[in-house]
């Protein structure tokens, strides 16, 4: 059995993406930042739908994060990919939906469900609500392929996306077979997210946990062939961070923070980074989302100058 789940969006936010046509993650998000969305698990399809008068189904992706956060990190990781064209324009809507003034200086925390691999239906494929559907939901709701409006919908789904040459791979699933979970590709912005939630938005070295300076980082760097995995990913300090790009320091198989002797010679400094030195990092709880060994193998042996 396979989850789905409808959510209620406003048509600026759908036209604005479906214009933009991005293959990157977006943000389908909340303006009440006061409770986790729980309803799906990462790898099922979250879809979206018009305000009533339009009781339509226009689109979906595939879920692939939920978390509560500052719109300014949010902005950072997304920035238009959230539906907005800016910051401002943003925070606007965020006010206008909690009914208070704009405040400009607010660092808003909003619900952020984040879907890899989103498709956008043209008007002619916009598929009607299942029947079940209840003028009275304001959010979403959930469907599962079990039922009869859940797997109604889901064949529905399959036969809108057919023809449409992109919406990306993962929803080929939607048109063969029997329902199934889809393993999401995470984009930069997703990235970033999973990973700050991952390491519980402390710095896996130093415990530091202001957001601001806190980022996520490619263990195998993306650039040389490192992939948007949490397991290729390190919540640091931005100046840990930038040290560890350029090999000053690296973590070891073993989960142990190491500083190389080159940042004394080069620097005549790194006493506060050598007081870590030997130091355990500090990892996820989940094993699976742990710093791969084939990642941190790389690091050392491509990047760390010893």
């Amino acid at each position: 059995m396979v989850q789905l789940y409808v959510g209620v969006t406003d048509r600026d936010w759908f036209d604005f993406l479906s214009a933009r046509r991005t293959e990157e993650g977006i943000n389908f998000w909340q303006p009440g930042g006061q409770t986790q969305f729980k309803a799906l698990q990462p790898g099922e399809l979250f879809l979206f739908k018009l305000h009533s008068p339009n009781n339509f189904i226009v689109g979906g992706g595939v879920f692939a994060h939920a978390s509560i956060l500052p719109v300014s990190l949010v902005w950072e990781a997304f920035g238009e990919a959230n539906g907005a064209p800016s910051i401002a324009e943003m925070k606007r809507r965020i006010a206008k939906y909690r009914r208070q003034p704009v405040a400009e200086r607010e660092d808003y925390h909003i619900g952020c469900r984040v879907l890899e691999q989103p498709f956008f239906l043209p008007r002619e494929r916009w598929i009607p609500v299942p029947a079940s559907w209840s003028s009275n939901i304001v959010s979403g709701k959930r469907f599962d392929t079990e039922s009869v409006d859940g797997r109604t919908l889901w064949d529905a789904l399959g036969d809108s996306l057919t023809g449409i040459a992109d919406t990306g791979s993962a929803v080929e699933t939607l048109r063969y077979g029997q329902p199934t979970l889809v393993r999401p590709r995470l984009g930069q912005g997703t990235f970033r997210l999973a990973v700050t939630d991952t390491y519980e938005r402390r710095c896996a070295v130093s415990q530091e946990r202001t957001l601001p300076i806190l980022d996520a980082a490619h263990i195998w760097g993306y650039a040389d062939g490192g992939v948007h995995e949490i397991s290729n990913g390190l919540l640091l300090r931005t100046d840990i961070h930038k040290l560890f790009d350029l090999g000053y320091v690296t973590v070891s198989t073993d989960g142990r923070f190491e500083v190389s002797r080159p940042l004394k010679e080069d620097f005549q400094n790194g006493k506060h980074y050598y007081a870590h030195h030997g130091q355990q990092i500090w990892q996820p709880r989940d094993p699976g989302r742990r710093p791969s060994q084939e990642a941190l193998t790389w690091h050392r042996e491509e990047r760390y100058l010893g």
